[in-house]
């Protein structure tokens, strides 16, 4: 606790009645207005220090302040900062980690949707599946006690208005893409949305006034060509699934740099909750479009489904559990690096998806696949380098406003 803090709280115990500071008499009145000067003087002006509540033991003892408990992701990162000794060295291994596991859930969810999709072509109605599955998860998690691994807390009026806006894109977004896996080949969805990178460039300078140098743009270049490269094997083209795609990559670029902002703005609310209101908002829009754009055919698709897939109900639970767990750990990586690297991360991710997807449906790997993937991984290794050099010659400046001090993976 900071001197400043310390001082807020003496003077909310010199300001106590007599009985109070002489401590002779333990007055239930004057141990409930030492808690409202300490609430007052401490909670008013050191907000930032996540205090969540406060306790006087006796009239005649001190006043002690409890501390917040540490979101999920600071507890893992304090763990890895004490194994490797460094913080940095914690703060980048807890970021890979994030990258790891957002990955592997990622492959598991495209597997299992596609899957999915080859015998129940209803993407509204998977898409609300997928955010109504993970509204359950939060809200399960959240009465049960574990409030840091869903909403928290409850948000003021501000904040739900904050998060909102690129909670609604996320929503779009993510119909868009399923609209484009359940029209055409996952290679060619994957494909167009390799231009992600270059939409968050974009808004980036857009919206939060960062402008990326021309040398780490140009790195962008051999990644989205790399990973196009990979995916060719497979291309089939279908207008109706290239414009979803790319619907998908503007809204979803949209909230990476929205999400960006509502991180920076909502300071006392971890990634992890942003994200968990996130899927309440997108709940909001999934369902009634699900019902509107799908409702009329839905109880065909679904006895045609069940003839094809037994455990077809609980396909969907599993992945919408992918689906929520995979968006969790993008959140939580999106925390701890730019919009930029976060879409960098995307295209690999998309490069892991397809060597996967491979081997699952048992497709041939061609030499225009290895090579694609070779280029996108080496434009990747480019973009680190350019970010490195260019934060070595102009450092960040502190974070204010709407604007962020970047981090690289």
């Amino acid at each position: 606790m900071s001197s400043h803090s310390t001082m807020h709280v003496r003077t909310a115990v010199t300001q106590a009645p007599a009985c109070l500071r002489s401590a002779k008499v333990p007055c239930r009145a004057s141990l409930q207005q030492a808690q409202h000067l300490v609430k007052c003087n401490f909670f008013g002006q050191s907000r930032q220090l996540g205090v969540q509540k406060q306790f006087v033991q006796q009239c005649r003892r001190p006043i002690v302040v409890k501390a917040e408990e540490k979101p999920v992701d600071a507890k893992i990162e304090s763990v890895a900062q004490k194994e490797t000794g460094s913080p940095q060295a914690g703060n980048n291994l807890t970021t890979l980690g994030f990258i790891a596991t957002w990955y592997a859930l990622n492959v598991g969810f495209n597997l299992q949707n596609k899957t999915i999709f080859n015998y129940f072509p209803f993407p509204w109605t998977v898409s609300a599946v997928h955010v109504v599955v993970g509204l359950a998860y939060c809200t399960v998690a959240y009465f049960l006690g574990a409030k840091n691994a869903s909403f928290q807390r409850p948000i003021t009026k501000s904040e739900f208005q904050t998060i909102a806006g690129p909670a609604s894109m996320h929503a779009i977004g993510h119909v868009a893409a399923n609209l484009s896996f359940a029209a055409v080949a996952i290679s060619l969805t994957h494909t167009v949305k390799t231009l992600e990178p270059v939409f968050s460039v974009v808004l980036s300078k857009v919206i939060l006034g960062q402008a990326t140098p021309l040398p780490v743009v140009g790195t962008l270049v051999p990644i989205m060509a790399g990973v196009a490269m990979a995916s060719a094997a497979e291309l089939s083209f279908n207008w109706s699934g290239f414009i979803s795609a790319m619907v998908s990559n503007l809204t979803f670029g949209f909230r990476a740099v929205w999400s960006k902002k509502a991180m920076t703005d909502i300071k006392d609310l971890s990634s992890t909750a942003i994200y968990a209101w996130t899927t309440l908002v997108s709940v909001l829009i999934c369902v009634p479009g699900a019902l509107i754009f799908e409702g009329p055919k839905l109880q065909a698709g679904i006895d045609a489904a069940l003839k094809k897939e037994p455990n077809f109900y609980l396909s969907l639970l599993s992945v919408g559990l992918l689906y929520h767990l995979y968006n969790q750990f993008a959140f939580n990586t999106l925390s701890r690096v730019t919009p930029v690297s976060h879409g960098v991360c995307n295209v690999v991710k998309r490069v892991v998806i397809i060597g996967t997807s491979v081997v699952f449906f048992g497709n041939k790997l061609t030499d225009k696949t290895k090579l694609g993937t070779a280029i996108a991984l080496l434009g990747t290794y480019l973009y680190t380098e350019a970010t490195k050099r260019y934060k070595a010659q102009k450092p960040s400046e502190p974070a204010s406003g709407t604007s962020f001090t970047p981090k690289t993976a």
